[in-house]
């Protein structure tokens, strides 16, 4: 990791590259000595090849005894910790597990104890009130199970105080819970029954042919069987290995929900196990899944046709750019559109297939009369999406167009652009940025898209065009981790316009190139580094770093420079690195110091 920054009070005007935050002091001393007595932007230092050779491990050794010591002494400090990332989640998802004991321990009192199941007892023991109970519980999660995906509405109430409370931000993971949980339980509800089917084979005398027929030719059994079929393609195809690489298939294969859900209302209704006395089978107590599936079902079924009165709108593309990395930067002109940074829409492409909607993170500011995405061409649908548009990745690029980072895509006149359809947008983490003094924004690869409108949203107020927006936001680090240099080639003019604009120091931009350079392009750029006012990768004031970021160094320095101080981390990319952020986040949190609230996007 490169030494090659000095600590620098936020008050001394514009920071010096060498100046920013994130910087080891004792570094200072031995090796941060100017090259030459040039320009003073980007005065390279004697560590410059150090740098360049990618030598990350060197910043863990630096600065040891300056670093964060902050730990919690009492038990009610720990918690208040602990409250910041993790209590509001565990403890709501602590509740919904609570909620499931109770639900069971109750049916199965209930079902032991009821007077009118006595003959069903005496015939099948414990496996029918296993199997009662198991279905109660399912019927309470078939309640929720529709609420997470309902992002319209998810939307409006992390708008709320619940949001403070709930955390709707993860709506995808509460989602993947309740569908285990049906799993699970749809499990228990039919183990315990083929013990039942056994048991009465036994008791009709009717053995395997008899198990069988219980067990396939009957409502109940038949019913089951087909929900089970439906349950386990679209539990298979959701888990992440298949769903990365399979989405079309997740995506369809999703959709027998609705098939799962027609069964399950008919699978009560056969009335097979019946009561000692009438009504034996009355329409309170046989097929009663409509009611707990109406609540859920009706905000779903609304979401929809709100989905299609969008699609409706009237949208065009206004203009198309092929950037290089196979990135597609796509504007798109539409009707009846509020947004903020950080949100995120769904689009759907008719000419590619009608059902499918597709999430990605807006990357044009509310400020800007049009909505942008940057799109990775990976996928069969964004392939297919990047040459409907008419993008050619296989065409190599002329020295402007890469100058300019990428070249716009001209459309020949007897050509007409594809329709499409928005749906959206939605709220995400991000979009929380105005909540803090400081905040952390870390983006991976293409993961750097929620923060293309942040940075031009705040780009847009230095500007006094967006001056009526209040916002306590007074310190911006951002930090972008690529693996090489075409990767962040798009995203260049946004950053160099930002950094222009920020002559009170309040953004910070720190980019981290990982990919392995040989000792030709080495001494190349230490050589171009000398005394230069721009960087020569980026063409920015901030200096490029080679290797990955030494968070602990990060997060200690803004808990030094920031105390007292809630600073907002958010992040977009791969889990191993959100897994780390996030408890880093945890680590420098204090109580009575700088609090790091970290936020991740989730689709």
């Amino acid at each position: 990791m490169p030494i090659r920054m000095s600590k620098l009070s936020f008050d001394s005007g514009p920071p010096r590259p060498f100046g920013y935050a994130f910087s080891s002091p004792s570094a200072q001393i031995s090796s941060d000595q100017t090259i030459n007595d040039g320009p003073t932007h980007l005065s390279r230092n004697k560590s410059a090849r150090g740098r360049l050779q990618g030598l990350v491990n060197t910043m863990s050794n630096l600065g040891e005894k300056e670093r964060h010591t902050g730990k919690a002494s009492g038990w009610m400090e720990r918690v208040k910790i602990w409250m910041v990332n993790e209590g509001g989640s565990r403890i709501f998802f602590s509740l919904w597990i609570f909620l499931h004991c109770i639900a069971i321990a109750f049916a199965l009192i209930h079902y032991q104890l009821k007077d009118n199941y006595v003959t069903a007892r005496s015939s099948f023991n414990w496996t029918f009130s296993v199997a009662r109970g198991a279905a109660l519980v399912l019927h309470i999660d078939v309640i929720f199970i529709l609420f997470p995906v309902c992002r319209n509405f998810i939307s409006l109430l992390r708008r709320t105080p619940l949001n403070d409370v709930i955390p709707f931000d993860r709506n995808i993971d509460f989602h993947k819970q309740v569908a285990w949980m049906i799993v699970l339980f749809s499990l228990i509800h039919t183990v315990a029954h083929m013990r039942n089917f056994a048991l009465l084979a036994i008791a009709t005398k009717t053995g395997v042919v008899g198990f069988l027929k219980f067990n396939f030719l009957t409502g109940p059994g038949a019913t089951g069987w087909i929900m089970w079929l439906a349950l386990g393609v679209m539990a298979w195809f959701a888990l992440e290995k298949q769903r990365r690489a399979h989405f079309e298939r997740f995506w369809y294969s999703h959709h027998l929900f609705i098939v799962f859900f027609v069964g399950w209302q008919l699978h009560g209704m056969f009335c097979m196990i019946q009561p000692d006395r009438p009504p034996f089978c009355s329409a309170g107590t046989i097929g009663v899944f409509w009611k707990y599936w109406l609540p859920g079902g009706i905000v779903w079924v609304s979401e929809r046709i709100l989905r299609e009165v969008r699609g409706r709108h009237v949208t065009y593309i206004s203009k198309v750019v092929q950037h290089p990395s196979k990135v597609l930067e796509v504007q798109i002109k539409k009707e009846h559109t509020t947004r903020r940074a950080g949100q995120y829409v769904f689009i759907n492409c008719p000419e590619i297939s009608y059902w499918q909607y597709h999430p990605f993170t807006l990357t044009s500011a509310p400020e800007e009369d049009y909505l942008s995405v940057h799109i990775r061409c990976a996928g069969d649908w964004t392939t297919a999406f990047a040459k409907a548009l008419g993008a050619n990745f296989d065409a190599k690029p002329t020295k402007e167009e890469e100058a300019n980072g990428g070249k716009v895509v001209h459309i020949s006149v007897n050509k007409v652009l594809p329709r499409v359809m928005i749906d959206g947008p939605f709220g995400s983490a991000s979009e929380d940025f105005t909540k803090f003094e400081t905040i952390l924004l870390v983006g991976a690869g293409i993961g750097v898209t929620p923060f293309a409108s942040i940075l031009k949203s705040i780009w847009y107020r230095m500007n006094h065009f967006g001056s009526d927006k209040k916002t306590r936001l007074s310190k911006v680090y951002f930090v972008w981790v690529i693996r090489d240099f075409g990767s962040a080639e798009w995203f260049h003019s946004l950053l160099q316009a930002v950094e222009a604009e920020d002559v009170d120091g309040r953004i910070e931009i720190h980019i981290y190139l990982t990919a392995k350079i040989d000792e030709d392009q080495m001494n190349n750029l230490v050589i171009q580094d000398v005394g230069a006012e721009q960087d020569t990768i980026t063409k920015l004031r901030s200096p490029t770093h080679f290797g990955r970021p030494n968070w602990d160094k990060v997060f200690e320095s803004i808990a030094d420079k920031h105390p007292d101080t809630d600073c907002g981390v958010f992040f977009c990319g791969p889990p191993v690195l959100s897994d780390t952020l996030h408890q880093m986040s945890n680590k420098y949190t204090t109580p009575k110091g700088c609090r790091f609230f970290f936020g991740k996007e989730n689709f």
